[in-house]
């Protein structure tokens, strides 16, 4: 199985929306159980909480359930269960390089740099903004899940 983490600071915005609309992408493609995802947080702000309402409400609006997601910590052994981890933006792969062991298997990205032509390297935090700015990250976060799922998928 192949499995994807999504990293922003609090895992109640960025992150949980990539793994949601990830997840939804796997399962229409008919591949749960081979392609696996998750979601953490660089800071154990939120640990247990559900996902921010705008972001669950933004989903919910498009067809992807984010109701069952509870943010979590990221964890040194996430390091070596997930095959690839996706910060959310530059200031989380800074962070991850720095709590990455030596010896650690999963490669860190930036989750955007799978789309090139967006523009954008970090995708935006919504938190202290408005509803246009979770739509924006939904936006962001469907055509990069979208990339990604076309990179690690194994029937291909």
């Amino acid at each position: 199985m192949v499995k994807l983490l999504f990293v922003c600071t609090g895992n109640i915005c960025r992150s949980p929306t990539a793994e949601g609309v990830f997840r939804h992408l796997v399962a229409q493609a008919g591949l749960d159980g081979r392609i696996g995802a998750d979601s953490a947080g660089t800071h154990g702000y939120h640990i247990g909480e559900p996902p921010d309402p705008r972001t669950v409400k933004t989903a919910k609006a498009r067809g992807v359930d984010l109701s069952g997601l509870r943010a979590r910590k990221v964890a040194l052994d996430d390091f070596y269960a997930f095959d690839h981890i996706l910060a959310m933006d530059s200031g989380h792969l800074e962070q991850l390089r720095r709590l990455a062991p030596a010896d650690a298997t999963a490669t860190l990205s930036l989750f955007l740099d799978v789309l090139p032509d967006s523009g954008l390297r970090d995708t935006p935090d919504p938190y202290y903004g408005d509803a246009r700015g979770f739509e924006q990250v939904f936006d962001l976060c469907e055509r990069g899940a979208a990339a990604w799922l076309a990179r690690v998928r194994p029937d291909r």
